[in-house]
């Protein structure tokens, strides 16, 4: 019991914790493990993950997405975002979607972590923030996977870029555009070059 005890002494309430983490608090990990998911101090997330819940007025308040995503993948370096962040950009995207996409540069595929599900992509770049630069960029490769008619959102993209910030979007494109985007976005700044010489 005394080891047990120093074990839960380490913990800290709304943490998210993988098996190995443990371990260096505890000669008996997984005998210790199975006594505190059972006895309700910890809840199993997924194998080998685990959460230590906040108390709240309304009970015990579930893990937050970047704590399990951040525990999934040993490492910070990973971006969380959804489609519905699309929304915000005002090119004519209102659909809501229930899923969480992870950018990332180890893990591929999808996975369930404390029963919700998330989309890991691995990328070679992403920003350590959202911006609305990434997100149109972001849009734009992933048009064809959007419930709107791609023809009217891009003509609405088309709107937007000539609103936002040329040097900042054209910086976005190169890192984190993929071939179709490039060239979506290569068309616009030509067309609004032309336009520039023209007046």
């Amino acid at each position: 019991m005394k080891k047990l005890n120093k074990l839960v002494r380490h913990l800290r309430r709304g943490s998210v914790y993988r098996r190995g983490d443990l371990e260096q608090w505890s000669n008996a990990v997984d005998r210790h493990l199975g006594e505190l998911v059972q006895n309700g101090t910890l809840q199993k997330l997924s194998q080998g993950l685990y959460h230590y819940p906040k108390e709240t007025p309304f009970g015990l308040a579930p893990p937050k997405e970047e704590a399990l995503v951040r525990s999934f993948l040993k490492e910070d370096a990973f971006l969380l975002t959804s489609p519905n962040a699309y929304n915000a950009l005002g090119v004519g995207t209102t659909q809501l979607y229930n899923k969480r996409v992870v950018y990332n540069h180890k893990r591929h595929g999808e996975f369930e972590l404390g029963g919700r599900t998330f989309f890991f992509h691995v990328k070679p770049r992403f920003p350590k923030k959202l911006t609305s630069e990434f997100l149109l960029v972001d849009l734009v490769n992933n048009l064809e996977t959007l419930a709107e008619d791609p023809k009217e959102v891009l003509s609405k993209v088309k709107s937007k870029v000539r609103k936002m910030d040329a040097k900042k979007l054209q910086k976005a494109v190169k890192a984190y555009g993929g071939a179709k985007a490039k060239k979506v976005f290569m068309s616009i700044f030509n067309s609004m070059e032309k336009r520039q010489y023209a007046q």
